[in-house]
């Protein structure tokens, strides 16, 4: 069960999250994935988009300098959510430490039967995704905007 200390820290199978240990290849092979696929890809996005806005800076005249800035704001604030989501993923691994009052009921496809669960079943940051969407949709108003004005 998800025991939290005075710190807040998560328990994983017993072990605080710095000293924990998978127990075989496939459990390492699975936290890693998720590692990659559930917070990476916002980290992986909002560094392009920083890389974009620099790109723009650098190459273009001072008339797409706000261009640039609006970029660079996007990814910032996307990097801003990278972090959040990176906490919140925090919990896929966590024993329980508490009845789940959600149904737990996971939808296995083909090819799932009897296969070993890793961590609790993923559900969607739903949170997250809607802050992704209104932060991207309020810089495309801005960045269309800035292009009509141009």
């Amino acid at each position: 069960m998800l025991k939290r200390t005075s710190a807040g820290s998560h328990r994983y199978r017993g072990h605080r999250a710095n000293s924990f240990q998978p127990v075989d290849i496939n459990e390492l092979v699975e936290l890693r994935a998720r590692q990659r696929t559930f917070h990476g890809a916002y980290i992986r996005t909002a560094l392009g988009n920083m890389g974009y806005s620099l790109t723009i800076l650098r190459l273009f005249d001072r008339r797409f300098y706000r261009i640039g800035l609006l970029f660079a704001i996007l990814g910032g604030a996307l990097f801003i959510l990278a972090f959040l989501r990176a906490r919140h993923s925090q919990h896929d691994f966590a024993d329980y430490d508490k009845e789940d009052t959600r149904d737990e009921t996971v939808i296995q496809t083909v090819g799932q039967e009897g296969k070993r669960i890793f961590g609790r079943p993923f559900i969607t940051a739903g949170w997250i995704i809607i802050g992704v969407s209104l932060v991207v949709a309020a810089v495309e108003i801005g960045l269309l905007v800035l292009i009509l004005e141009l």
